[in-house]
């Protein structure tokens, strides 16, 4: 299984940015997928997760209103779409997936996830 993620990058506050995560040896509609994200200094934080069978999404209350997690089964592919970023969303982020059909309070959480992506930064700065 591997998790390939891209799209991050500097983007001035206010801006958007769309995280991408392709999947390869595991199929995303099934199981969970999440994006997390770690900031210097903290643990790993659940951003957005959904049980993909039955679209069943959490978002962090820090993102809701602001982040979309969607996916593509087509090309295997998660995305996070992040608009009105803050200084304070700068992080590296991950993708991550389980085969497991994850209960909602269990989503945020990055133990519950079997496979990782490689992190990709963003930076929201002036």
């Amino acid at each position: 299984v591997q998790l390939q993620a891209s799209g991050g990058g500097l983007v001035q506050p206010g801006g958007s940015l769309r995280l991408s995560c392709a999947a390869s040896g595991f199929s995303l509609a099934d199981g969970t997928i999440g994006w997390f994200r770690q900031a210097p200094g903290k643990e790993r934080e659940g951003v957005s997760c959904s049980r993909t069978r039955d679209g069943s999404t959490y978002y962090a209350d820090s993102v809701k209103g602001r982040f979309t997690i969607f996916r593509e089964n087509a090309k295997n592919t998660v995305y996070l779409q992040m608009n009105r970023l803050k200084p304070e969303d700068t992080a590296v982020y991950y993708c991550a997936a389980t085969w497991s059909r994850l209960i909602f309070s269990s989503m945020r959480h990055p133990s519950n996830y079997a496979f990782w992506g490689q992190g990709t930064q963003v930076t929201v700065s002036s």
